[in-house]
């Protein structure tokens, strides 16, 4: 019988176990660094990291089964939020405002939380990726204020959605159709949005076993995906 995780992990070596081999909660790993080669090959694997313990904690790293996914094609709006768009009371803009994406999310309340697991050192590491055209941010401006927005990883043709926050109505929804829309477009084949949440249900996130996932996520890393800075004005 294999052993089940979690297994831990050092800085030599940058390798994960197999995602099934994780205990119930999806807790794969614990250790190792944040650095770039690391936090890729993580998300290669099917696996993320969840600093549930603060910056002074070990690093976990999680593969849970299920899974929550969002193909662009699938994505819903509701008629409200379509209204909301036709007001076009946001700029919209990606890559712009990368950091202060990720500290807004790590000040953003979430119900039985308490502080946040978006710790400083994985907004460094979360910085380099994007610098290096893996990571980045859409932005939702109001009178050049940001007030809405998300951030997550790309590689090939996966987006791995890590998190988003508003601070006006509506403002990080509309941050997840430009995003969708901007994915669909450029031949992605999901967005992982990694634990499931009623929110993301409502827009056609689908739970689907670890298994399919990863077989549907190695198939989307042969995309070409967009490498580099999506940047926009």
């Amino acid at each position: 019988m294999e052993q089940s995780g979690p297994f831990r992990l050092d800085d030599r070596r940058i390798a994960f176990p197999p995602p099934r081999l994780a205990d119930p909660s999806g807790l794969l790993a614990v250790g190792g660094d944040l650095e770039a080669e690391r936090l890729l090959a993580a998300y290669r694997s099917g696996v993320f990291p969840w600093p549930l313990l603060g910056a002074d904690g070990p690093m976990l790293w999680f593969s849970p089964d299920p899974r929550l996914v969002l193909y662009p094609k699938r994505f819903r709006t509701s008629r409200s939020l379509r209204r909301e768009l036709r007001r076009a009371r946001f700029e919209v803009t990606i890559d712009t405002r990368f950091r202060e994406v990720m500290s807004a999310c790590s000040e953003n309340p979430r119900p039985g939380q308490q502080g946040t697991w978006i710790t400083a050192p994985l907004i460094d590491a979360f910085e380099r990726l994007h610098r290096r055209g893996h990571a980045h941010s859409v932005e939702c401006l109001q009178d050049g204020d940001l007030v809405g927005g998300l951030y997550g990883v790309s590689i090939g043709g996966a987006f791995f959605g890590e998190s988003m926050f508003t601070r006006r109505s509506n403002a990080s929804k509309i941050a997840l159709v430009r995003l969708v829309r901007c994915l669909e477009e450029w031949g992605y084949a999901f967005v992982d949005c990694q634990q499931v949440t009623e929110h993301l249900l409502r827009f056609g996130a689908e739970e689907i076993p670890r298994g399919r996932f990863l077989d549907e996520l190695e198939a989307a890393l042969l995309l070409p995906g967009r490498a580099g800075s999506w940047r926009s004005p």
